[in-house]
């Protein structure tokens, strides 16, 4: 029953309005500012792929250690996430957010100062324990706002910042390494890293001033909106134990939690690897310009922005998320075994990878959309920061593996094989072992 601000009951078509314009004035009130801070997080957790392109020789790195340095950071970030979610229900989102962007841009611009394996590999560590919890914390803080029936297309907007992290990366960075080379005599990737990091620096003040830790402490909403939102979604924020130990042995005994992390797990597999490797992949299409492979590599990223966006709204339109969901694994997995032909035509390996990123892209809001419906409230934040960071261990796993068969074959085809294999198994997972019937909150 939906109430106006007079205290009447309202008419439906009148309720749907006021809900419609309460939700787009939320929009415009968080997620513009949370999907830069998102956007700076992908980029400075993924500008390594353009840094190797000289970052490499300069130091005399192998694909090895490079695929090992990146996957490091998933070391330190699967370590903290959980208890980053843990105190971010405690202490809440406000602290918790400027804490993390504060600590992983000063890590992110201490990259410029790496000059051995060791320097590379510890910074890369403490980025990731730095960045911890910042992506499973803005799956629980949209929670506080959105009902799930809004969550996909909410979520597709932070999907997307991980393709605009690419095209930032593929316009910014080529031109930084390129022209800001020997400037105060450092190398270009030195600069690359300096300038990319500052901004999550600035972001992280920003934040303290700028952010609520959910609706009841949000000034800038009426009591009927405010009450319209807990009705919706529940006491945000304040659910209790959220930030026990109890809740988290709770978490743990779900048998769901763990059918979610390996879906979770095949994705980010198949999305880190176009992330960190698009640059590589790129020149083994026969463009050697370090300026034209990050030019190019804007294309796959801007249509794949585009695309998941779309088919997130359609998702949402329709209220059906599983056979969306291995539409696109399915026809992920086909563009990325797709790719091992090795076409002579530039243009049309171009259209594989960019046909990937669309559909790898667009599975990952349409999964995020279906975890906080399926566990208790009191779980939701440890849960949710558990999937994440089981998942997340693919960023461990996947860039060491990549590294080590393209280091003993010379090629990425058994790679893209192995990945097209956990996409194909994930839409098995998703259709055969989550409920379609989605329980409403």
């Amino acid at each position: 029953m939906t109430f106006s601000s007079a205290g009447a009951i309202a008419p439906p078509a009148r309720a749907a309005c006021d809900e419609d314009a309460l939700y787009r004035k939320i929009w415009l009130r968080i997620i513009p500012f949370l999907f830069v801070c998102y956007v700076i997080s992908f980029l400075d957790r993924i500008n390594i792929g353009f840094a190797q392109l000289q970052m490499k020789q300069d130091l005399g790195f192998s694909d090895a250690m490079y695929g090992l340095g990146a996957a490091v950071f998933y070391v330190g970030y699967v370590l903290c996430e959980v208890p980053s979610n843990m105190l971010l229900a405690r202490f809440g989102a406000r602290r918790t957010f400027t804490r993390i962007m504060l600590l992983w841009g000063l890590a992110s611009v201490g990259m410029m100062w790496v000059s051995t394996p060791t320097h590379f590999y510890t910074l890369r560590f403490l980025l990731g324990v730095f960045e911890a919890g910042f992506f499973p914390g803005i799956v629980l803080y949209l929670t506080y706002w959105f009902p799930a029936r809004r969550r996909a297309a909410v979520m597709a907007i932070f999907f997307a910042g991980v393709a605009v992290a690419g095209v930032l990366g593929g316009l910014v960075s080529g031109w930084i390494m390129r022209d800001m080379a020997g400037v105060l005599g450092l190398y270009g990737w030195k600069w690359m890293f300096a300038i990319e990091g500052a901004p999550a620096i600035l972001l992280g003040l920003v934040a303290a001033v700028f952010l609520v830790d959910g609706p009841q402490q949000a000034s800038w909403l009426t009591p009927t909106e405010k009450a319209l939102l807990a009705a919706h979604n529940g006491p945000a924020g304040q659910a209790t134990r959220a930030h026990s130990f109890g809740a988290l042995i709770e978490a743990l005994r779900n048998p769901r939690i763990y059918l979610f992390a390996f879906i979770y797990f095949a994705l980010t597999c198949g999305s880190l690897t176009l992330s960190f490797w698009m640059p590589l992949m790129i020149r083994d299409f026969g463009i050697t310009d370090v300026m034209s492979i990050s030019l190019y590599s804007v294309i796959p990223n801007a249509v794949g922005a585009v695309g998941l966006i779309l088919i997130a709204r359609h998702s949402d339109r329709r209220g059906e998320r599983h056979r969306h969901f291995v539409a696109c694994t399915v026809g992920g997995a086909l563009a990325l075994a797709l790719l091992t032909l090795h076409l002579p035509s530039f243009a049309a390996m171009l259209a594989l990878l960019s046909a990937a990123c669309v559909l790898i892209f667009a599975a990952l809001p349409i999964f995020w959309s279906l975890p906080p419906s399926h566990l208790p409230a009191h779980t939701a934040a440890t849960g949710i920061a558990f999937i994440s960071s089981i998942g997340i261990t693919s960023g461990i796993v996947s860039p060491w593996v990549i590294g080590q068969i393209k280091t003993h074959t010379g090629s990425m085809d058994n790679a893209l094989y192995l990945l097209a294999g956990l996409l194909l198994a994930s839409g098995v997972a998703m259709w055969a072992g989550v409920p379609k019937a989605e329980p409403r909150r």
